[in-house]
């Protein structure tokens, strides 16, 4: 009983079944009770005008007294035609005052008053079947028939005959064990088998879907990721179907993400550990030499080796500070203050704090201005300028000796295009798709002594923030562009 409450069909079924039980007993119920109805009202309606036939008859022997034997004779007569009724005279009270029964002569009434609102209805034209109170069965209702007579100067009294009597419970009994009604019986309990075989069919046939998806899900649960549910309908199973199959596909695409951005971070803190590793052994190699030799260095050595150690300090400064913003822009706790900028003079003012740094590897570092005026942009002038900054410094630490660094605004409709080109060392074609990604750090977007190389990545999620999108295009050995466009300023 448990595996059938358990499952989905089995509970499905089980209230099926009892629907059909209760259906069927509900009809079965009907069916009877209609056809004693119809029992009822048919031998009520031809024996409508019973009682007052006999009232006619019998009312000159209720003048003076109740004249038992002459109503005897008179009903005897009268039940010659129809042997099988019960005759009661009532006051109006409802007391029976008299008993005048068929077959049964001498049995005993139940009660001495029967309840008068049922002949009172009937005498008033009501509609058919009304049953009243038989005195010799209790509570057991018959059809009857009534008239109004006069008992003994008494006006307002009943006439009231029981129609059938014992006939009426035998043909009841009858009833009951009719062909017919067990012919009926049968037909509708084969019906209601037919129809509860077939109702249990289509719930299995309806079920089955929900059982394969169950056991892709359950395929998928324990690590079957390839899974999915086969959707054959439109209808609400076929819409699970395809929720689940998009959920599964998310759900892996979200895992296979996971697993490069774990990728990329444990090869961010190689990169990392690598950069702070050197610097760091550096420091420390240089101050236990100025240590251990202490006196006997020159002053020009001890000068050389102080400028070593702070120039690591300084490269270990920036390394982390480069850290300490990628981790803020990257979660989002960065807003930038956006205000109407001047690309053209703001691209001037960075170009001229790198000159020292490309005159010092004899780099030509410029920015070719257009004819006509630049557009006014919005944007955050402080991050911008870092932006810029990181992809100049990162194009002059990339480019050999004797090379070209250019940065070119230009306006793009309504738009300002800013882009840094250089003649460098390029970036492999397979490696272009991936100088973006997070965490991804690799040597073609660097050179051996430019630190870790977060530069890139602080100026796309510094451009993201302005609505825009950081784009490359590279060739080996010849040299890489940066791109990206800005939105104009409005008032």
């Amino acid at each position: 009983m448990n595996m059938i409450t358990h499952s989905f069909y089995g509970k499905l079924s089980l209230v099926f079944l009892i629907l059909i039980l209760f259906l069927g007993g509900s009809l079965a119920y009907i069916s009877m009770k209609s056809s004693l109805m119809f029992v009822e009202e048919t031998q009520q309606k031809v024996n409508k005008d019973l009682a007052f036939e006999m009232a006619m008859e019998i009312q000159p022997f209720l003048i003076d007294k109740i004249d038992v034997e002459n109503i005897q004779k008179q009903i005897a007569y009268l039940q010659g035609i129809n042997p099988q009724v019960d005759i009661y005279l009532v006051s109006g009270g409802g007391m029976i005052k008299g008993v005048f029964l068929g077959e049964e002569e001498n049995a005993s009434l139940e009660f001495n008053y029967i309840d008068t609102e049922p002949l009172d209805l009937f005498l008033s034209g009501g509609e058919l079947p009304i049953l009243g109170q038989d005195p010799l069965q209790g509570e057991s209702l018959k059809p009857f028939s009534v008239a109004n007579v006069s008992i003994m100067g008494e006006t307002g009294c009943y006439l009231y005959v029981i129609l059938g009597g014992k006939l009426y419970d035998e043909t009841a009994g009858m009833l009951a064990e009719s062909y017919i009604i067990k012919n009926s019986m049968i037909g509708l309990g084969m019906i209601l088998i037919a129809t509860l075989l077939i109702g249990l069919l289509i719930f299995r046939w309806l079920t089955h879907r929900l059982r394969s998806m169950t056991t892709t899900v359950q395929a998928f649960e324990h690590g079957q990721l390839e899974e999915r549910v086969l959707v054959q309908s439109n209808d609400e199973i076929g819409l699970l179907g395809n929720s689940f199959n998009q959920m599964a596909d998310t759900l892996v695409s979200n895992m296979e993400e996971i697993k490069q951005v774990d990728k990329l971070r444990r090869e961010l803190i190689a990169n990392v550990s690598h950069d702070l590793r050197s610097p760091l052994a550096s420091i420390q190699g240089y101050l236990e030499t100025i240590q251990q030799k202490g006196k006997s260095l020159s002053e020009a050595d001890r000068t050389k080796y102080y400028d070593i150690v702070l120039r690591n300090t300084r490269k270990l400064g920036n390394l982390i500070a480069e850290l300490f913003e990628l981790s803020k822009l990257d979660a989002k706790n960065v807003q930038p203050d956006l205000e109407p900028v001047s690309m053209a003079e703001l691209v001037q003012d960075v170009v001229a704090q790198f000159q020292p740094q490309a005159q010092a590897k004899s780099i030509s570092l410029k920015a070719v201005l257009p004819d006509e005026p630049l557009n006014m942009v919005n944007a955050d002038i402080a991050l911008m300028e870092r932006a810029i900054s990181n992809l100049i410094d990162n194009a002059i630490k990339n480019t050999k000796q004797n090379g070209e660094v250019k940065i070119i605004p230009s306006n793009e409709g309504n738009r300002v295009n800013i882009k840094v080109s250089d003649t460098g060392v390029g970036i492999p074609e397979d490696q272009i798709a991936r100088i973006f990604d997070r965490f991804y750090q690799t040597d073609p977007s660097r050179t051996g002594n430019s630190g870790v190389g977060l530069g890139l990545s602080i100026a796309q999620k510094i451009l993201e923030l302005h609505g825009a999108k950081l784009s490359v295009q590279s060739v080996l050995n010849q040299g890489t562009t940066f791109s990206f466009s800005l939105l104009p300023y409005r008032d």
